[in-house]
């Protein structure tokens, strides 16, 4: 890894655990469930952050995660915030529009 590419990764790992630890704090704090589904993709995020350093670094093989040739923990840990984030604005629709 380069300089530039450390600097990127170091980043998004403190921005994200910055975000993962404001996260808990709101889940300690509140019940509702949209709130704890972007909890929930904000820890996942970082999860993801961390899975992807530690691979890059060679402390995880992500070729023991693969399935017919795809990286299954890639594709999940990427897609995981995403679908904690939609699955909570879909409950904040159906709270607000659909009664």
């Amino acid at each position: 890894m380069n300089v530039g590419e450390t600097a990127y990764l170091v980043s998004r790992l403190g921005t994200a655990a910055l975000a993962a630890f404001l996260a808990i704090v709101l889940w300690s704090r509140t019940r509702d469930l949209a709130w704890m589904l972007i909890v929930i993709g904000a820890i996942s995020s970082y999860a993801d952050i961390l899975f992807s350093l530690l691979s890059r670094l060679g402390l995880v093989d992500e070729a023991r995660f693969d399935l017919f040739g795809l990286p299954i923990g890639r594709i999940l840990l990427s897609n995981l915030p995403f679908l904690f984030l939609c699955a909570a604005l879909a409950v904040m629709i159906k709270r607000k529009y659909l009664r």
